[in-house]
């Protein structure tokens, strides 16, 4: 089962998501229906529901984490699939890191993890730039750390190279073109 999104901001509200992290999922939403619903009609199977969903509740143990120093993406896990949405689960618990990954593969959960690195706060970004905030935030100094984060990022250039080649816009001009969108829709399920 897949959640709607008036569903997915109520899960929000449930679990005390913070103003600032809803603004980044919301964001990353946008990136993700666009995305998809581009991919879909270059004829990729992207199922744009389970995309948008994924997208909104990426980060729905964050707020929890940061008080509590747990891994955000393990307890969205548990909190998605406590509430029946194991598609969803399957992909908040690898938006941070893609441990089932290949390149030639594009599925929403490819999807969300790329527009997860795209957006910095509630600004669409370039890889490069988000790449140096995670290092700079997350890399705490550490070589080794540093090293698999910028690994992690590797993966996401490949999926950036794979998306845009099905498309007919390039990755700097995802900010305009989600600008250009407007609200959050998700008219384009995948069709069986």
């Amino acid at each position: 089962m897949i959640p709607s999104i008036s569903q997915c901001t109520q899960l929000m509200a449930d679990y005390a998501m913070l103003d600032n992290i809803k603004d980044h999922s919301f964001m990353v939403a946008r990136v993700t229906a666009l995305l998809s619903r581009e991919l879909y009609r270059a004829g990729l199977k992207i199922d744009g529901d389970l995309a948008v969903a994924a997208a909104l509740l990426h980060d729905i143990a964050k707020t929890k984490c940061l008080e509590g120093r747990c891994n955000h993406a393990e307890v969205g896990v548990e909190i998605c699939l406590n509430h029946g949405y194991p598609e969803v689960a399957e992909i908040v618990g690898e938006h941070v890191v893609l441990t089932d990954f290949t390149p030639q593969h594009l599925s929403a959960k490819e999807v969300v993890y790329y527009a997860d690195k795209r957006v910095n706060h509630d600004k669409i970004v370039s890889l490069r730039e988000r790449l140096e905030y995670i290092v700079k935030r997350y890399g705490k100094g550490d070589q080794k750390h540093t090293e698999m984060i910028e690994h992690n990022f590797g993966k996401c250039c490949l999926i950036e190279e794979r998306i845009f080649s099905f498309l007919d816009f390039l990755p700097d001009q995802v900010p305009v073109l989600v600008k250009e969108s407007g609200k959050l829709e998700c008219e384009y399920a995948e069709v069986g």
